[in-house]
């Protein structure tokens, strides 16, 4: 498999367009669904700039309850959020959002969707280059692809979250019959009502692939994994 450097990131030769998926499981294995992580570079146009373009998708249910989220942003060459769009179903709950960022003034509007109006409006003080949730994770990749540890830093979607990630050292990790090395991280996650630590493994390849996933829920702790 074939890579390319470009702006410190790693991607597939093809189209400089990346696609991953991932099932989300029990601790028993069962699966729970699905989520599909794209990335691809926009080359820009007549009134546009190059940039990136980030999508997260995810399909998932337990018994009774459904859930189907989309998040896309656009960020620029270095990783500095543009728009946030979010879309998230909870059974027969919707809610829609966007979160549009304004370099010049430090500040990231928020607006939430109802039908085709916005029906509220709210402001987040940002830094320069803020990051959403998906352009931080980008950001994350190239750093560790120079071999730089990511300082801590808000996150955005719907409010800001402050990330932190602590590295763990090397572990082998099996993905269906493949067996690859990971770096591990612990990732702490504080916002305004929150305050959780997840664990996430990066492969050791060019792209700084991420692999797996562990979140600690009440219930059980859930795994996301990369589907070879």
């Amino acid at each position: 498999m074939k890579y390319v450097s470009l702006l410190g990131f790693a991607f597939l030769t093809s189209g400089f367009a990346e696609t991953l998926h991932y099932s989300i499981e029990w601790p028993s294995g069962l699966s729970l669904g699905e989520a599909t992580l794209r990335s691809d570079r926009t080359a820009g146009g007549t009134g546009s700039a190059p940039g990136w373009e980030f999508e997260l998708v995810l399909d998932a249910s337990v018994p009774g309850f459904a859930i189907r989220d989309q998040y896309s942003s656009t960020a620029s060459p270095d990783f500095c959020s543009w728009i946030l769009d979010k879309k998230v179903a909870r059974g027969t709950r919707i809610s829609e959002e966007r979160v549009i960022f304004d370099p010049n003034k430090t500040v990231a509007t928020r607006e939430t969707v109802r039908g085709a109006q916005i029906a509220g409006t709210s402001h987040i003080s940002v830094p320069v280059c803020a990051r959403d949730a998906l352009t931080l994770l980008q950001f994350v990749r190239s750093e560790l692809q120079q071999g730089h540890l990511p300082s801590a830093q808000p996150a955005i979607l719907g409010a800001a979250y402050q990330v932190r990630l602590e590295y763990l050292g090397t572990i082998a990790i099996r993905l269906a019959t493949q067996q690859l090395e990971a770096d591990r991280f612990r990732t702490s996650i504080k916002g305004p009502a929150s305050d959780f630590t997840l664990e996430m493994f990066f492969a050791r390849d060019a792209a700084r692939t991420p692999v797996m996933i562990k979140i600690p829920l009440p219930i059980a702790t859930f795994t996301v994994e990369l589907i070879p």
